[in-house]
């Protein structure tokens, strides 16, 4: 259920029942062939599966996010660090102050998850009232045991982010090499390095690969939201 679908009236009705939501985060980054959405795209195929079943709602989700080292590569969007939490924070307060009390963070960018660890755990303190959940797909122990069984190793912009909401294009077939980019690399150096913006590994897995792998996390949110 997405909050863009409803009108305030129907809020109110759905917070007499249920104060649950999903806050969305990611980025607008390069993917190599892979949309500048991604990191958006597939936290919400997964929490609009979870949430059907669950008949929670889902916050729009913040589409910038914390990018510094890619925007060498045009179409990447980066915020920085304060600005990203002091956004987090504003919304957070207001789904809180409307009644929302069982917030789960959903993440789809790397580059916002020690800020975003930072932020539930001040939230914590701030909001006795409320419970925080934060999850990431990608670091799922759920969503690693498929991509282990398959024998394929997890990369930016590899297999693991090539699905068929991801492509925008044609992707390459075969693998290349992993590439090991130095602590502290600039945005020119991480170009100059990565190229088409893959680190590396097989471009494209099975599609039953793929459809575990988002069904491992669909199970995950369920799971998450339900704690919650």
């Amino acid at each position: 259920m997405l909050l863009d679908d409803l009108n305030w009236m129907n809020v109110e009705r759905y917070l007499q029942s249920d104060d649950r939501v999903i806050l969305i985060t990611g980025t607008c980054e390069q993917h190599g062939y892979l949309s500048l959405m991604t990191d958006i795209r597939v936290p919400l195929v997964i929490a609009q599966e979870a949430a059907r079943r669950e008949g929670v709602l889902i916050a729009p989700p913040l589409a910038y996010g914390i990018s510094p080292y890619f925007t060498t590569y045009p179409g990447t969007l980066s915020l920085r660090p304060e600005t990203f939490l002091a956004v987090m924070r504003e919304l957070i307060a207001d789904l809180v102050a409307q009644g929302f009390r069982r917030i789960l963070v959903n993440n789809g960018h790397g580059g916002n998850t020690s800020v975003l660890t930072l932020l539930l755990t001040e939230l914590g303190g701030t909001y006795p009232q409320a419970h925080f959940g934060y999850y990431q797909w990608w670091t799922d122990p759920a969503v690693l045991a498929v991509a282990q069984a398959a024998g394929l190793v997890p990369q930016h912009a590899n297999w693991l982010e090539n699905f068929p909401f991801t492509r925008v294009g044609p992707v390459p077939e075969g693998e290349k090499p992993v590439v090991t980019l130095p602590a502290g690399a600039s945005a020119a150096m991480t170009r100059a390095q990565l190229g088409d913006g893959s680190y590396g590994g097989p471009y494209q897995a099975p599609d039953e690969v793929m459809e575990r792998l988002l069904a491992a996390a669909v199970e995950s949110v369920v799971a998450a939201l339900q704690a919650l």
